[in-house]
């Protein structure tokens, strides 16, 4: 049986439909730091971690349109496959995620600027690569610290999951203020932990 294709929607379209009043929720699924860099006015921090562990209570808060959004799509597409499993289907993809909104010109908040997941791994990735080739030189069998880097990367990229990025996205720097399960909860229910900002406000 071929799965439907995830529901997107771009960018002009969703600030059109928030505009109209329409009732949209929209969930980053970004680490913490990385909401807190930068996120559009109204949207709930539930990170793809934490959303994976607690698929069924999140499910049980998600009643209305919902809108997924990432950096680019591709957690966002992870975490609708994880709630797609859980038995809710009013999902959409934010297409193109965060650049795709920030490109377009539309409104954000922005807090501390922090560098984003994929720009961690390319990162770490590239130094231990690096690091394994020069180090070869020394001690032979470092190239396989190399070769076993490469091959991580390649299985992410058929897989479209990344184990390095969710090691990463664990770190305290990462993390950012305390998020667990039930502080999101309280943030989608409208809870006494729900920021001020939730109010949808829009600049022209």
């Amino acid at each position: 049986m071929i799965e439907p294709a995830a529901s997107t929607v771009d960018s002009h379209s969703l600030r059109e439909m928030l505009d109209s009043g329409k009732n949209v929720r929209i969930v980053d699924v970004r680490t913490p730091g990385e909401f807190e860099s930068v996120h559009i006015p109204g949207a709930y921090n539930v990170p793809l971690d934490l959303l994976r562990e607690h698929r069924d209570e999140f499910c049980a808060h998600l009643d209305e349109n919902v809108v997924l959004v990432c950096r680019s799509g591709q957690r966002a597409g992870q975490a609708e496959e994880t709630l797609r499993e859980a038995g809710l289907f009013n999902l959409h993809i934010l297409e193109g995620g965060m650049l795709g909104w920030e490109s377009a010109g539309l409104p954000v908040n922005r807090g501390a600027d922090r560098w984003d997941l994929e720009r961690q791994v390319r990162l770490v990735a590239g130094s231990l690569v690096l690091g394994s080739v020069l180090g070869s030189v020394a001690v032979p069998k470092l190239k396989w610290l190399a070769a076993g880097i490469g091959g991580g990367l390649t299985f992410a990229a058929l897989s479209d999951t990344c184990a390095m990025g969710m090691l990463l996205s664990k770190l305290p720097y990462n993390r950012g203020a305390t998020h667990d399960l039930q502080n999101v909860v309280a943030q989608l229910t409208g809870g006494p932990s729900c920021p001020a900002e939730r109010k949808m406000t829009w600049s022209r």
